[in-house]
């Protein structure tokens, strides 16, 4: 085993032969929006993001399903299974099987296997000193998602979130293979401070990121300011904010948004300084304009310092 779970990795990962190792995921979870199909997408979106954040290329899923089969029409799940096929088939692999169940709330996502070269395997744990921090996604998944859920949720809002959400996170072989990146993850339900905590104690060094250069999704900050947030972003506050030191200027909106729980989020990368254009140029041909360099990795306890 190349991994385990004293590190907080996104996924299992076991050597086969000095050159390969396969990379072993899950994730599902229930509904965050209303279109089956595009439920199947994020879905399917989010559990491979584990294998991509890891440097790996997905091999082949198996469909994890279990639904409602007395209230929900057979039309509707197919149309979920549908849209993970279809994410699937965007990643260039298989849906090679798997196993449903009869269950009170529809629930749906992949297991999903991977192989990388043990070389280019990233952990999330060996960060360095003097590391640039960039984030390939803006945040904003869960303030969209709670506006939605409230019915005030825009059109190009929820474009938005589905685009977001379903663009897979394809760039992590190709970063993965670059000398000078060290250390990555993907930006999940524990929000961008949660995860950079992570990489924090994992390395035993501290964090700066600046909130003016950490990229959002269109018009989130407003609904932030306006009440429009996640009860898991103060859940996940109260379990990491004695790590955490905000500049005095930012508010509650901002802390929602650095603790905003992310459906299918951004890779976090830590690289070396001269390595930062390589890693933005790889991140710009696969479709991520807004990735941006957030902060630094700093030697000290593992503390995130957030400036304004």
């Amino acid at each position: 085993m190349l991994t385990s779970s004293t590190t907080g990795d996104d996924a299992a990962v076991y050597q086969l032969s000095d050159d390969q190792a396969v990379v072993a995921t899950t994730d599902f979870f229930m509904p965050i929006v209303d279109d089956p199909f595009d439920f199947g997408r994020i879905a399917a979106a989010n559990a491979l993001s584990d294998i991509y954040a890891m440097g790996a290329k997905p091999l082949l899923a198996l469909a994890l399903l279990a639904m409602p089969v007395k209230v929900l029409p057979p039309p509707v799940i197919r149309r979920i299974i549908r849209g993970g096929e279809a994410i699937c088939a965007e990643a260039g692999i298989p849906i090679a099987g798997g196993h449903s169940i009869d269950s009170v709330e529809p629930i749906y996502g992949l297991a999903a296997i991977g192989v990388v070269h043990p070389r280019h395997l990233k952990r999330n744990s060996e960060a360095r000193e003097g590391d640039a921090l960039i984030l390939g996604k803006p945040l904003g998944v869960g303030i969209l998602s709670a506006a939605l859920r409230k019915g005030q949720l825009t059109a190009s809002g929820y474009r938005a979130l589905i685009d977001t959400t379903t663009r897979l996170n394809r760039a992590g072989p190709e970063l993965a293979a670059i000398p000078g990146v060290h250390a990555m993850t993907d930006v999940t339900g524990f929000g961008l401070l949660g995860h950079l905590l992570g990489m924090c104690r994992g390395a035993r060094l501290g964090a700066r990121v600046s909130m003016a250069r950490t990229p959002l999704l269109d018009d989130v900050l407003a609904m932030a300011e306006a009440g429009r947030v996640t009860g898991a972003s103060a859940r996940n506050w109260d379990s990491y904010g004695a790590e955490v030191r905000l500049a005095p200027e930012l508010g509650p909106a901002h802390r929602a948004l650095l603790c905003d729980p992310q459906t299918s989020g951004g890779l976090l990368v830590a690289c070396a300084p001269g390595a930062v254009g390589e890693v933005l140029d790889i991140f710009g041909r696969h479709g991520f304009a807004r990735a941006a360099v957030i902060g630094s990795m700093s030697v000290g306890t593992p503390v995130v310092q957030v400036d304004s």
